[in-house]
């Protein structure tokens, strides 16, 4: 049994706690969250350095706010901890780098909650497009969005050095994490970020983002948004002889909807397929939060590496949302520079 020391008892703390215990590999013994609440009988500690420094804890999950993942992560290392941390890893692709200097000198295993890489439909998909089925890989088009109400101002992913960006560092970036795990990295990018409704210095409402594989040709087409007005996920997947449209996501609130995977042939001639065509899966139950946490558990049992959500998969994503950041400033630097011509 694998003594855990949880750093953040909010929504997603509590979710790795029951995780944990399902696997029956893992045990909370210790908590710490600065919010009073319902510790379901967990003891507690007044601060996250506790926890660290703890002899009895063997791996650390850190479910905080934005910007303490990254000093809390190294932090655990340097203690000699195994580290679970929440998505996003840090607020740069650099930043990463830090992390995996730590990761590096411990020895230790660390592992982030790029979930939906779990979801038994997206390893379905993973499984499809390496089967080379339905040939090669064309492209990939991800919606993400969700809606907020006026409580969103007074929390801190509102504010943009506790959160380090807006929706693309909540949602968008699993979308692009799913992007790289199907297509490989991508090198050429192409964005457009918005404030246009919430209005917050540094915390976008809407990214679009075509992104491109030059050595494939592989092209993934990103939108993440604030402005959605309801929830909503979709990742469509297109190949030489044909596609896979996941629509929904299981989810404990159930607000994405249901989450259905519909596979098809393509037709090469007219007339284009039909809807009877599709095979239809339909996900009922959500195992990906005890499935992330075992393999992470199995991962330090079995003394085996992290492959799945490891450091160097969440420094392809931060570097990769850097481009994003940057290519939209650089064309807000340009539209700058034409006003003043």
């Amino acid at each position: 049994m694998i003594n855990i020391g949880l750093i953040g008892f909010g929504k997603m703390g509590q979710i790795r706690q029951e995780a944990a215990v399902a696997t029956g590999k893992g045990n909370v013994i210790v908590a710490h969250d600065p919010t009073p609440q319902d510790f379901h009988g967990i003891p507690t500690v007044d601060t996250a350095e506790a926890i660290i420094t703890d002899p009895r804890v063997d791996a650390v999950f850190i479910a905080t706010p934005n910007f303490r993942n990254r000093p809390l992560t190294i932090a655990a290392l340097e203690a000699g901890k195994h580290v679970f941390c929440e998505k996003p890893p840090a607020f740069t692709g650099d930043e990463v780098k830090e992390i995996q200097r730590a990761e590096k000198a411990s020895g230790r295993k660390l592992m982030y909650g790029f979930n939906h890489r779990h979801h038994r439909s997206i390893r379905a998909m993973k499984s499809l497009v390496e089967s080379g089925k339905y040939g090669r890989l064309l492209w990939m088009r991800g919606r993400y969005g969700k809606s907020v109400d006026k409580n969103y101002f007074s929390t801190w992913r509102a504010k943009k050095e506790l959160a380090g960006g807006g929706i693309l560092l909540d949602q968008g970036i699993h979308m692009l994490d799913l992007f790289i795990l199907l297509a490989g990295e991508f090198d050429e990018v192409q964005s457009m970020v918005s404030s246009l409704y919430w209005k917050l210095e540094g915390i976008e409402d809407n990214v679009f983002a075509n992104l491109r594989n030059r050595s494939t040709g592989v092209v993934a087409s990103l939108h993440s948004t604030m402005t959605q007005w309801r929830h909503l996920f979709s990742f469509e997947v297109f190949l030489e002889r044909g596609h896979m449209v996941l629509n929904g996501l299981k989810t404990q609130s159930g607000s994405y909807g249901d989450e259905v995977l519909s596979v098809s042939k393509n037709r090469s001639v007219a007339p284009a397929a039909v809807w009877e065509d599709e095979e239809k899966i339909v996900y009922h139950v959500d195992h990906s939060w005890r499935d992330e946490t075992e393999y992470f558990l199995d991962c330090i049992q079995g003394d085996r590496p992290v492959v799945n959500g490891s450091s160097d998969d969440a420094l392809k994503v931060m570097q990769l949302i850097d481009r994003i950041y940057r290519e939209e400033r650089h064309h807000r630097a340009e539209l700058h520079q034409d006003l003043l011509s």
